[in-house]
């Protein structure tokens, strides 16, 4: 494996960090929450917000990410802390390098239930999981949920064991390809069923009538689910990338992959379950019971069922294991550069808080439910905390230093060592400077006084959603607590009515 002069691991070129920051990208959250977000929140016009937030403030913070990791070589608080000492900044890199170690112990509880769907179809038994109730009979199981969850954990852990280039890169290098042309494959077999065109129309063609403020805001949450923002895994990764590879090339072929995997994975289940459903509202604005029970239903309906049914769920563990080994990763790099570790022992570490914290989220439906912090399972409260709280906050510190501690200056000087000038400068400024005022305030003034002279601007929608993120996210899980405490619950009451 091939190390930097510092003795820090890399990745071989521009591709190994496209595909293993796409790959990062590309998780449950495009496949899964991308659909029923898009199908819930007016379907073309959501993707058209979503897109035109993806290419300006998206692309603004994975820049800025990026080049902070490549400029320090360090995991997230070490390169929060390069900029010198002090409280808030100390603060602004932890968060970010405790959200993916409080992240993927549920995410691979999650990626157990994809390995326990994918072996249902795999054996033969699609009509059973389309059956009512059997999801929450599932995880309601403890000890079937805690094996799969066993497993994919185990899995996650031996790529990187086998460390950056022969195990994170080695498995984007060939997962990503297989994914998507398996999307490609799945969407095609969607679109074609009878009166799917109805629910492609639906998904494509924005139709103003559908639009809300909800459906900027919700767009603006999927968009840090997506593009993997404020997780300090693009601060990883971008350490790992070499000085010669273009940080504005590599961003921008991120920020395409990713969307057009969010586009297909709309176009693979949307129109499927208008086909379903004749374009019943109540199914499609299902939301979080999209994939684990309303899929299955869409699956046994169709001719192919069996067959599409493993092609999918195989892209979605796929999506899945890309996804959690880039959140692992980001938390090992923590280890060893924080505490001097090896990979190995940093690994181990990690693993072990993979299996106790992901135990009690595994078992948070079945023998622990009766245990909840406030009013939450487990499972829930990781997300919520993770989620609601603490990656706005990230997303704000990150913007803070580069606006007012590194400079967009010396953002500019890393991102043109590769010989070619930062055409987006600006806009990477403008919207981190935003992104800033809307927390302190600028030049001192009450923050409600500096953003009002941002009223009646282009920079005055983004500055609404960064401040309307944080309800927006808080009004989602309540709705979904309302129903029984969790989302899962939401899940389960939704199937039941």
């Amino acid at each position: 494996m091939e190390t930097q002069h510092s003795g820090r691991s890399s990745f071989s070129g521009k591709l190994g960090f496209v595909l293993s920051a796409a790959g990062a990208s590309v998780g449950l959250g495009n496949i899964w929450r991308f659909s029923y977000l898009a199908a819930k929140y007016g379907g073309g016009i959501f993707l058209l917000i979503y897109i035109l937030l993806a290419v300006t403030f998206g692309y603004t913070m994975i820049m800025a990410e990026t080049a902070l990791g490549r400029m320090t070589r360090k995991s997230p608080v070490g390169a929060f802390a390069a900029s010198g000492k002090g409280r808030w900044r100390a603060f602004g890199g932890w968060i970010n390098a405790v959200i993916p170690i409080l992240i993927v112990p549920y995410y691979s509880v999650i990626g157990g239930w994809v390995i326990k769907y994918l072996v249902g179809y795999i054996t033969g038994h699609g009509s059973e999981l389309a059956q009512d109730g059997y999801f929450s009979s599932f995880i309601a199981n403890g000890a079937s949920v805690e094996i799969v969850f066993l497993l994919f954990t185990l899995l996650t852990l031996g790529i990187i064991f086998a460390g950056v280039r022969n195990g994170v890169e080695r498995v984007s290098r060939m997962m990503m390809p297989v994914l998507v042309v398996l999307s490609v494959i799945i969407a095609a077999y969607s679109v074609t069923r009878p009166g799917a065109l109805e629910g492609v129309k639906y998904f494509l063609v924005p139709n103003p009538a559908n639009f809300s403020w909800m459906t900027v805001v919700t767009a603006m949450g999927q968009m840090f689910y997506s593009l993997s923002i404020a997780m300090g895994i693009l601060v990883t990764f971008g350490s790992y990338m070499k000085k010669d590879v273009s940080i504005e090339g590599s961003t921008k072929n991120v920020e395409i992959f990713d969307t057009l995997i969010a586009m297909m994975a709309g176009l693979m289940i949307i129109p499927a379950v208008f086909a379903f459903s004749g374009g019943d509202p109540d199914t499609l604005q299902a939301g979080p019971a999209l994939m684990f029970i309303t899929i299955p239903k869409v699956f046994a309906s169709m001719g192919l069922g069996t067959v599409v049914g493993v092609l999918f769920f195989v892209l979605v563990l796929f999506a899945a294991v890309t996804s959690s080994i880039a959140l692992t990763e980001s938390a090992v790099s923590t280890f060893e550069d924080e505490l001097g570790w090896g990979r190995k022992k940093a690994t181990v570490l990690v693993g072990v808080i993979m299996v106790a914290l992901g135990t009690l989220s595994s078992l948070g439906y079945g023998p622990l439910a009766g245990i909840t912090v406030i009013g939450m399972q487990f499972l829930d409260f990781f997300d919520f905390l993770t989620n609601s709280v603490m990656m706005p906050i990230a997303a704000i510190a990150t913007c803070l230093l580069v606006s007012r501690v590194i400079g967009v200056d010396k953002i500019e000087q890393e991102v043109e060592l590769d010989g070619q000038p930062f055409r987006r400068k600006h806009l990477v400024g403008s919207i981190h400077r935003v992104g800033a005022d809307a927390k302190l305030g600028r030049h001192g003034a009450p923050p409600r006084q500096s953003l009002a002279r941002l009223q009646g601007t282009g920079a005055d929608i983004l500055r609404k959603c960064v401040i309307e993120l944080l309800i927006q996210r808080h009004f989602f899980f309540r709705m979904q607590f309302n129903h029984g405490g969790s989302p899962l619950r939401f899940i389960i009451w939704y199937h039941k009515k």
